[in-house]
């Protein structure tokens, strides 16, 4: 297959393109703005493969998107390309509308004229992959989980955003016919995610003995997936899932936000027990860092995905429990700070 991946150096989409090229026989073509939160290392392992190939452009030039296309003739598009962190769309919500809402309409504009060139057998293989979040359904209570069929209620400027996309996608597939497939996930972690989120965020602090801030009382809950796990649903999705359907991905591993710091402090205990933090007398370590702030505005209370469609109909189920994945991901933290030097 020919695919061509949007935001493919950002956290979700390099893992992706890592994917499609060490796994799969594709040729994939990685059209990416390199923004601030893009890690162009990431794909240091498979830049130089005759299959892989990179545009740096912005989703919103429309102009240079219907270029690659013509030249690509991609059979699938993965849309991945997004401004992504909640903080940052309060501070500014300006280019979350741009990117999310205007990117999205502009990529859909660009795929439908590129589709209504194709002839019939292209276009029975051309599909276009919307990746958005569960941030769409808004919060939960203490019980239930976001189904494919939960409503959309939005908090924060970015999921409005995203909720934004997933309603055009549909439409252009709906009015248009654009053939299009949608998946929600619950919240990534693992190697190569831009240190603003959570999980690399506690563990940079922690290796510089800076603060851990915790929003609130730090019981708010996230369903957390491991972001191999992740690109491996979405292929499945891309590939196989039914036409117009939306597919929720979920990791089934619920922790509250002060939960994932404090194991976060305990492995750094294991892992690093040299570090000054550690060998802290009298204290309690690296979780003598936890520092409780003022709350995020229009903090979710909780997520929690279903993801028994997927299960049921592509047989797709994380590999990775919430333990092994952040292990994983700790270590590898760590090793990029202190790398492995050979004497």
């Amino acid at each position: 297959m020919r695919i061509l991946v949007t935001g493919g150096a950002g956290f979700i989409g390099s893992a992706l393109v890592r994917m499609l090229i060490e796994q799969t026989e594709s040729v994939v073509l990685n059209f990416d703005k390199l923004t601030y939160a893009s890690h162009p290392e990431s794909l240091a392992g498979v830049a130089d493969n005759e299959r892989y190939h990179f545009v740096q452009a912005d989703i919103c030039d429309r102009a240079r998107l219907e270029q690659v296309l013509q030249q690509f003739q991609p059979d699938l598009m993965m849309h991945l390309a997004a401004e992504s962190h909640v903080d940052r769309s309060i501070d500014g919500p300006a280019e979350f509308i741009q990117t999310n809402i205007v990117g999205t309409y502009t990529l859909l504009e660009a795929c439908r004229s590129y589709y209504q060139t194709l002839g019939q057998a292209q276009q029975r293989r051309f599909r276009l992959h919307h990746i958005s979040t569960d941030e769409v359904f808004g919060s939960l209570t203490e019980t239930g989980l976001f189904s494919e069929t939960s409503a959309y209620d939005p908090s924060s400027p970015y999921s409005a955003s995203k909720a934004s996309a997933d309603h055009l996608v549909r439409a252009w597939h709906r009015t248009y016919a654009l053939p299009i497939v949608i998946t929600n996930c619950s919240n990534n972690y693992g190697p190569f995610q831009y240190p603003e989120k959570l999980i690399p965020l506690m563990v940079s602090n922690a290796l510089q003995s800076k603060p851990l801030p915790i929003y609130g009382n730090g019981q708010q809950v996230r369903d957390w997936l491991y972001v191999d796990d992740h690109v491996k649903a979405l292929y499945l999705v891309a590939t196989q899932g039914q036409l117009g359907q939306t597919y929720n991905i979920g990791g089934s591993c619920e922790q509250t936000n002060l939960t994932v710091v404090r194991h976060i402090c305990s492995l750094l205990e294991e892992l690093v027990p040299t570090h000054p933090q550690s060998l802290a007398m009298g204290n309690a370590g690296f979780a003598d860092l936890i520092q409780y702030v003022v709350d995020r505005p229009g903090h979710d209370v909780r997520y929690a995905i279903d993801a028994s469609k997927i299960q049921r109909e592509l047989g797709w189920r994380p590999q990775e429990s919430f333990e092994s994945g952040l292990r994983k991901t700790v270590e590898w933290i760590i090793n990029q700070q202190y790398p492995k030097t050979s004497d």
